[in-house]
This record gives C-alpha cells, sequence and structure tokens, in this order.
C-alpha cells in the first residue's frame, strides 16, 4: 500500500543561485491556474490513507495565506508526518498558525549559512538576527524543526563553517540536514564559472560536521536528527518504498513503476502530466534496494530485504566482495557501509550498478 506523497509547489519570489530544482518566479495568475491542476492530479487517485506527505518547492511557504488556504483544501488523508519546506523571510505568525490548523506537524526551514559573505553568493536575503526570531517564532507552533545546513561554498574556510555549525547548534532544534555545494549546470553559480572545492576541503568538512554533530543521531548520510525526530518521508524513499509524485517536476513510485511529471507550467496546467515512466524488472528493483538503503548508517534489514526479494543479499557476490574489502559490514542484522567509508558512499553504492551478476 502507498503511504506517502510528495507535493512541488514551484514559485519562488527570488531565486537563488545554486538552486537548479524546478521553479518559477511568484505569478498571481499561473498559481491560481497550478493549484486547480494540482487538485485535479491528486483526485485522480484514489488515496484512503497516508502516513507522510511533504510539501517542496520551490518555495511553499512564498505562497500567500489564501493560496496556502486553498492548497490545504485540496482532499488527502492527514497524515502521521505532514511536512512543509519554508524560507525564512516568508515565516509569518499567521502562516504558521494556518499551517498548524490544516494539520502539519514539521517544518523543514531553508537557512543554509548565516555568513553574511555566502548568504549573498547564493542570493539569499536573510540575516543571523532574522533567523534567530523566525526559529523562535516557528517553536510557538512546532516542536519538530528541520533546518538546511550549506557547506563547500566556494572560498569557505572551515573556520567558517564552524562558526556556522555553533550557529546551527545553538538554534536548538531536532533535524539537521547538511549539503555540500555541488554547482549544477544551468545555475547561475554556473553561469558565472564559479568552481567547486577541492575533493580534500570537501572531506575534511564533511568530517567536521560529522564531529561537531554527535550529539544528534546520524542516521542518513547528510541528515541528523535527535532521536524519535528522523525524517518518516525521506526514509520511505531510503527504504525503497513506493510513493505519489504530485505537481510539477514531482517523481513518483508505483507498482514497480518510476515516473516523472512535466517541468513546463504551461504543460501541467492543461493536464499533460507524466512525461517519462519506467517500470523496473527484478534486478532494477533490488539495485535501487541497495543504493538507497545503503544512504543510512544503520543500512539494509536482512529480514525484510529476504521478504521482500526472496534471497539473502549476502549470497550476492558483489556484497561478499565489499564485505571481504572491508567496504561494507554485516551488525545487527543489517548491511552496512562500513563507518570509516561514509563519505565515499557513492563509490561503493555504484558497485551495485556496474556489477555484471543477475541480482
Amino acid at each position: 500500500m502507498i503511504r506517502s506523497a510528495y507535493i512541488h509547489i514551484p514559485f519562488c519570489k527570488s531565486i537563488c543561485s545554486y538552486c537548479d530544482f524546478c521553479k518559477y518566479y511568484y505569478n498571481d495568475e499561473m498559481i491560481s491556474k497550478y493549484l486547480v491542476s494540482l487538485k485535479e492530479e491528486i483526485s485522480s487517485y484514489d488515496i484512503d490513507e497516508l502516513d507522510t506527505i511533504y510539501i517542496g518547492g520551490g518555495t511553499p511557504s512564498d505562497l500567500s495565506i489564501e493560496y496556502l488556504s486553498e492548497l490545504f483544501a485540496i482532499n488527502l488523508p492527514k497524515p502521521i508526518e505532514y511536512t512543509i519546506e519554508c524560507n525564512i523571510n516568508s515565516i509569518t505568525e499567521d502562516k504558521l498558525k494556518l499551517f498548524k490548523q490544516a494539520g502539519i506537524n514539521r517544518i523543514s526551514i531553508g537557512i543554509q549559512t548565516v555568513n553574511s559573505k555566502y548568504i549573498k553568493l547564493l542570493n539569499r536575503n536573510h540575516t543571523k538576527e532574522d533567523v534567530i526570531e523566525k526559529i523562535s517564532l516557528t517553536k510557538k507552533y512546532f516542536d519538530n524543526i528541520n533546518i538546511d545546513l550549506m557547506y563547500a561554498l566556494p572560498n569557505q574556510t572551515l573556520e567558517e563553517l564552524d562558526s556556522d555549525i555553533d550557529f546551527f547548534l545553538s538554534l536548538d532544534v531536532p533535524h539537521i540536514s547538511t549539503y555540500s555545494l555541488m554547482i549544477e549546470p544551468h545555475t547561475v553559480l554556473y553561469n558565472k564559472g564559479v568552481e567547486e572545492i577541492s575533493e580534500e576541503l570537501d572531506r575534511k568538512m564533511y568530517d567536521l560536521i560529522c564531529s561537531r554533530l554527535q550529539c544528534y543521531h546520524h542516521y542518513e548520510i547528510s541528515n541528523f536528527a535527535k532521536e524519535g525526530y528522523e525524517s518518516k518521508h525521506n526514509l520511505v524513499y531510503w527504504n525503497n518504498m513506493e510513493y505519489y509524485g504530485f505537481g510539477m517536476s514531482a517523481s513518483g513510485y508505483i507498482d514497480n513503476r518510476r515516473y516523472t511529471n512535466t517541468l513546463s507550467l504551461n504543460s501541467y496546467c492543461m493536464g499533460k502530466r507524466i512525461i517519462d515512466e519506467h517500470v523496473l524488472d527484478r534486478q532494477e528493483q533490488i539495485e535501487n534496494e541497495f543504493m538507497l538503503g545503503l544512504r543510512k548508517l544503520d543500512g539494509i534489514d536482512i529480514s525484510i530485504f529476504k521478504e521482500k526479494y526472496k534471497k539473502d543479499p549476502l549470497d550476492y557476490e558483489t556484497v561478499k566482495s565489499l564485505i571481504s574489502r572491508g567496504l561494507i559490514e554485516v551488525k545487527d542484522n543489517a548491511i552496512r557501509i562500513n563507518e570509516k567509508y561514509i563519505y565515499v558512499s557513492n563509490t561503493i553504492i555504484v558497485n551495485f550498478i556496474d556489477a555484471e551478476e543477475v541480482f
């Protein structure tokens, strides 16, 4: 049974210089049309129950109270975990009250950095004082709060990152997501010829983050949570479970079929939604199980794997080889990446794509 849904809101009042997600500048006429089409798409599915809903973007919190009310009026079951993404500048008390009334119980806030030099580089416009004020305001209504920390910024030093970490820790929120800046094509930074930092420095920054956030449960490569505050929605992805994807550019996974919606706002509003879909065969399903599951520090539960695929994962030659090389290990009835090699996890995970054996 499919118990999770992602909803994409592509509108932003400003565009960050690093962002390569599907987004459009705020436009009242298009937002109104978009919400109508979004309702039509969601209504085309028979959804009785959900455990998680995640509203991402774009910047969902940039929507006006009126548009947010329209969004929340779309008929969906109220989930156990209900997340909305927000930017510091668009958080208001009225919106927080509306979120609470709508059943939202988790707020994910994009901060990235509080260093004024890098705030400007990323084309964001908050201040450290804004962050303190808005986090304090959000805590009046919600206790399940995530904040995003971005690192590996051009010319950033370890000392500057350490200062950001100090500040993030002082906010005392239960979840921190970390992102190493990747300069993607078609972004402002890419077009300006800005280069990424060295891999060596990136590694040192990752190690610093892991060291400084030891008071949190490091449960996924880039995510840290106080006990009990791990993201239930993101665990759906990492556990290779099925989910609905609603809205422009959203991806979904239903009945072993992965699909992606159009990036064209006009096409989406005309009801032309899915532009790519693919039914996974057994080989692809198992590859995904390894590639996604090994992102979790607790790894892949062997019993669950056996139940899903009627096969012991320890029987695969790829798994045996990685264990013999010390790259992955078996602990607590799970296969997981050796903690020493978490930083190079992508190099390990790619073994399951390149493997010649039949899974």
